[in-house]
């Protein structure tokens, strides 16, 4: 396999890398233009985590899954509690990755925008979710 990228011209890799940081600043930009939403840049990987105005984002993350659907969508994320070592950080956080094509993280915007609207309409939202389980 480094024998190939060796003899992998330098256009390639220019035009990987500039596609996914296209991805990146769509991905990010987008979710820091949700209210509430915040998501720092990241420098060197294909994801990013972003704090969102929920209580709780394992609860939410499963509430999308299970009980929301815009326009026939809705938008898998990773809870980023699990990445941590201690209990208690990322609560509020969830982990995204920007390996899709910039069309459909677009949506995927869109979605997130219009369920994070949802759940703060909905006055007991993780109540749903726990009597599902």
């Amino acid at each position: 396999a480094s024998e190939a990228a060796l003899r992998t011209p330098d256009s390639y890799f220019n035009e990987v890398t500039g596609e996914y940081r296209e991805r990146r600043d769509v991905l990010v930009d987008g979710l820091n233009a949700l209210p509430g939403v915040v998501c720092p840049k990241p420098r060197g990987a294909f994801y990013c985590v972003a704090e969102l105005p929920v209580d709780d984002a394992d609860a939410f993350c499963q509430w999308l899954l299970e009980h929301f659907s815009h326009e026939g969508h809705t938008v898998m994320m990773a809870p980023a509690s699990g990445f941590y070592a201690e209990p208690g950080p990322g609560r509020r956080q969830v982990r995204l990755a920007y390996v899709l094509e910039r069309e459909k993280l677009e949506l995927a915007l869109r979605v997130l925008g219009a369920a994070l609207q949802q759940y703060a309409n909905d006055p007991v939202p993780t109540t749903r979710v726990q009597a599902a389980r």
